[in-house]
């Protein structure tokens, strides 16, 4: 129905002898509109005597059951067929749809947390299109301080054990120290399953919290809201910070990352009112352990096949050839693949982000016959194994001598 004012309108121009063609166009209504108001000198419509519902004689006990929570129209039903009734359920669903009250999440009760006591981290899939316009997917791990809402984001190739150990190191070390709990979700690379309602932790995960010296804490099944800080975040760094971004490679991503966390941690934030880097001294969080420990969580151990060569998120690498068959130690550093064998690095590369790739290393082959890419050993090389001859009279000789 329009308004007032409109109708008032419409019989105005209708008096002055406008169609309900010119009308309509006038005030941007429909023609039906105009002509409806035009022919009727009421702004109601008819009324109709309503029809009797065979619910009607029992809808004083459907209130009533409702005003005492009772909702369920298969439990009404049974009440009121007792009562008489004798019609369908679909005449009841569609008169206790009106009163029925709208579904809401279960309430949750704010959770603040003391300086250092608290961290949490989820893992999220992003998507990005490369230049030819194919979507792909990366792993977006974030984990946020419960005090002082001190943020971090990494990108990731994959959602493995190492990756996500990796990333969380580095977030220690932009915080600089670690918590006393760490609240994530029942993802696989944390747990592997319960038992008695308690979680079995994954073997690395928990070596990686002992090492660090933090408390592995997860969320109850099915309430994923628990950890409510960082699931938020999640979600504004798909709106927010992927929203629209190009870059490069994931080593540029993940720089863009680390300032964009520098921003926003230094923006206030409505939940403290105030900048939460200006509150990250208060968390007193515990130093992070020697560096050789930390070291235990930054490199991969990988194989070098026979031809020379290491694999690295779907990218092979070349290494010199007298390394073949042996395992090497990689990680990445500022944008480089650093691979070493026992502490010595023995090749650099600069990180290949499309994935199928042979990276050749200089001089990889040096020394060595090559061929088609393939190599081999050197030729086999003859030698002369003739005995010398000599006559007996030498070693008559050499006794001789021996014996005097």
């Amino acid at each position: 129905m329009i308004r007032s004012e409109s109708v008032q309108m419409i019989r105005e121009k209708a008096l002055e002898g406008k169609s309900a063609y010119r009308i309509a166009q006038e005030l941007g209504i429909s023609k039906n509109t105009a002509k409806k108001y035009m022919d009727t000198g009421s702004t109601e419509k008819a009324q109709y005597p309503k029809r009797q519902s065979k619910i009607d004689a029992f809808k004083p006990e459907i209130d009533r059951l409702m005003s005492i929570g009772v909702f369920n129209c298969v439990v009404i039903m049974e009440r009121i067929q007792k009562l008489g009734y004798d019609g369908k359920i679909t005449i009841l669903k569609e008169y206790v749809h009106s009163f029925r009250p709208p579904k809401r999440h279960p309430a949750v009760r704010r959770y603040e947390t003391a300086p250092g006591e608290q961290a949490q981290m989820d893992l999220g899939i992003c998507s990005y299109l490369d230049e030819n316009g194919t979507e792909h997917k990366i792993s977006a791990f974030t984990m946020k301080l419960g005090y002082s809402r001190v943020q971090y984001v990494e990108f990731s190739k994959r959602c493995d054990l190492f990756s996500l150990l990796h990333c969380m190191l580095n977030a220690f070390e932009y915080f600089g120290g670690v918590p006393e709990k760490v609240l994530t979700d029942n993802m696989k690379t944390v747990i592997i399953g319960r038992e008695a309602g308690k979680p079995i932790w994954n073997k690395g995960m928990l070596e990686f919290a002992n090492d660090m010296g933090f408390v592995m804490k997860v969320c109850k099944i099915r309430r994923p809201q628990t950890k409510g800080k960082v699931e938020r975040l999640v979600g504004y760094v798909k709106d927010n910070f992927m929203a629209g971004r190009t870059f490069s490679d994931i080593s540029d991503l993940n720089s863009q990352a680390r300032d964009w966390c520098e921003r926003v941690n230094g923006k206030i934030s409505a939940a403290i009112n105030e900048p939460p880097l200006k509150r990250l001294p208060q968390e007193k969080l515990k130093p992070l352990p020697e560096i050789k420990i930390c070291d235990r969580y930054r490199y991969e151990s990988r194989f070098v096949s026979k031809d020379g060569f290491v694999s690295y998120d779907g990218v092979r690498y070349g290494v010199p050839w007298k390394y073949s068959g042996h395992h090497v130690s990689v990680r990445i550093r500022n944008g480089k693949l650093e691979i070493f064998h026992e502490l010595l690095l023995i090749a650099q590369h600069n990180v290949e982000s499309v994935s199928g790739r042979i990276v050749m290393l200089k001089g990889q082959y040096e020394g060595l016959t090559e061929k088609h890419g393939l190599t081999y050993m050197t030729s086999a090389r003859q030698v002369n194994n003739q005995v010398e001859t000599r006559p007996l009279s030498v070693y008559e000789k050499i006794l001789e001598a021996s014996n005097g």
